[in-house]
């Protein structure tokens, strides 16, 4: 079958593709660099003939609280405006898990406007609520800095790998849909703050965490448990201490350091430019 993947060419969506294609499908990556784009309906009729199966893991690329609700709501009523008139049989959207208890947040409220149409709409349809992602870590501290320190709430939460993430969507996507939400995360549970920490350690971020109950997420307060996955979750294989090895494992096969007559070579180039 075809499947279209909206956001097909960021972090998800570029795993999700090599996932269809593993499963023996035809996958399509359709995002502004590729001339589609969902916000002004450009591209869409062309890339969505033929499709059976429409999986969207876009974001907005502003999260200010009017713009991100004219992203999904606009893109959202495109995208399924298009599918129904192309005759796709299968709509998924990727969500957050605790995205209905956090209507406090302006993000998130767009969120729940994205799910509203998506139930709403003639197309049968599959919402994947997943937990926060091991790849964003630092970004969460980068956006709870104040005076210099990343105030984040000790609350429990279930993250998980971006590849485990893309796995299981491209498991829903190419299975029937199932007119609902389905809940995906991580292995292990973690106080939010202590994650956080742990991860800029092993970036030698050198940023104090300060675990601050009255800290916002996205703008929501939160409760012990908000973030957490219902007991009903597809859960993930991949630790945080695995994800980090693989993750090391990437940076250096991707930098190799030289080894003998190349690292000599290497070496007298060196002393040739200092010279």
């Amino acid at each position: 079958m075809k499947v279209v993947v909206i956001g097909g060419t960021g972090l998800i969506g570029s795993k999700l593709i090599n996932k269809v294609h593993e499963q023996g499908h035809e996958a399509v990556a359709a995002a502004p660099n590729t001339g589609v784009n969902t916000v002004t309906g450009e591209g869409l009729a062309e890339v969505l003939k033929g499709a059976s199966v429409v999986v969207d893991v876009s974001n907005s690329p502003s999260w200010e609280d009017t713009a991100v609700l004219k992203f999904f709501e606009t893109s959202t009523r495109n995208l399924l405006t298009h599918e129904a008139a192309a005759g796709v049989r299968h709509h998924v959207a990727l969500s957050v898990v605790g995205t209905d208890r956090l209507s406090e947040s302006g993000y998130f409220r767009a969120k729940i406007a994205q799910e509203k149409l998506i139930r709403e709409s003639s197309i049968p349809y599959s919402i994947v609520h997943a937990t926060q992602f091991f790849e964003f870590l630092k970004g969460l501290a980068d956006i709870s800095v104040v005076d210099g320190k990343a105030h984040l709430p000790p609350v429990l939460f279930q993250p998980m790998a971006a590849d485990d993430v893309a796995t299981a969507v491209g498991r829903i996507a190419v299975g029937p849909p199932v007119n609902g939400i389905v809940e995906i995360g991580g292995p292990e549970q973690f106080r939010v703050d202590e994650l956080v920490r742990r991860r800029l350690a092993s970036l030698k971020d050198p940023r104090e965490v300060i675990a601050d109950p009255n800290a916002r997420y996205a703008g929501a307060k939160l409760s012990e448990k908000t973030l957490l996955p219902g007991n009903n979750a597809r859960l993930g294989e991949t630790t945080f201490e695995t994800w980090l090895t693989q993750l090391a494992a990437q940076i250096s096969g991707a930098h190799p350091q030289p080894t003998g007559v190349a690292a000599v070579t290497k070496e007298k180039e060196s002393r040739k430019k200092a010279s």
